[in-house]
């Protein structure tokens, strides 16, 4: 684990105390070092670090207009290092990690970074969690193949060689080429799980594979002719053009 770490400070002696503290610390990484708050500002936007060692007291922006300009984005876990010791509630009202009173000795400098790296450690181990499960959720959501059983046997069939689909009762048929498959869900169960810049419902009964629409004609009473590659014609359904016209958006 690499914690990218961003030194901001107005006093070049400062700088050099903490680069000489953090030196050695194999799971630091200084990324960029900065005189006042703009700099800092700039430089945690191309940099995105996951911690900002910041002074309180700069010239022009101090170190709470720092983070106020980072209100827009997840901000990085906060160590404070400063001369005065008045703006400590402050400091943990912006949810710092830690308040460091100048001069700071090497050991009270290594707690600080112990808790930091628990910090950081929890947060990127619940970021990926998240991103994790996000991925598996898509998965799971988007069906890559079905199991079709049919007189007592069982195969896959791959979602993207449906043509189209149609409800029947209680399951639904599977046109795949000159085949028809009997699966047993609803047509709205089967449709939540399908790719949507894949598979379009353009009837309370009919799915389409949006790769076999060879075109579409206006027809009666607002609805459409849809014709397939293989020549198949189905409806779109007046009641459901606001999925075509969602699918057009890119926001099906």
């Amino acid at each position: 684990m690499s914690i990218r770490t961003v030194v901001v400070d107005d006093e070049a002696l400062a700088r050099d105390w903490v680069r000489e503290q953090l030196r050695e610390d194999g799971e630091i990484d200084i990324v960029a070092e900065c005189e006042d708050g703009f700099k800092a500002v700039e430089a945690i936007g191309s940099t995105n670090p996951d911690l900002l060692i910041l002074d309180i007291q700069m010239p022009g922006l101090d170190g709470f207009g720092v983070l106020r300009m980072l209100e827009n984005r997840p901000p990085p876990a906060v160590i404070f290092l400063t001369a005065f010791d008045r703006y400590a509630l402050q400091a943990f009202e912006v949810n710092a990690i830690d308040y460091l009173l100048k001069p700071v000795s090497p050991e009270r400098m290594q707690s600080a970074l112990v808790r930091i790296k628990a910090h950081v450690r929890e947060r990127q181990s619940g970021d990926l969690a998240t991103r994790l499960m996000t991925a598996l959720d898509e998965k799971r959501r988007h069906l890559d193949w079905l199991l079709i059983k049919n007189d007592g046997k069982s195969h896959f069939l791959r979602v993207t060689d449906i043509d189209w689909i149609e409800s029947q009762r209680n399951n639904v048929a599977l046109h795949a080429g000159a085949s028809t498959h009997v699966y047993h869900d609803t047509t709205a169960g089967i449709e939540a799980r399908l790719d949507p810049a894949r598979f379009l419902r353009i009837h309370r009964s009919t799915i389409v594979n949006i790769d076999r629409i060879k075109e579409l004609h206006p027809w009666f009473n607002g609805d459409y002719a849809v014709t397939l590659k293989d020549g198949t014609r189905l409806t779109l359904s007046n009641s459901y053009k606001y999925k075509l016209k969602a699918f057009r958006r890119g926001t099906n």
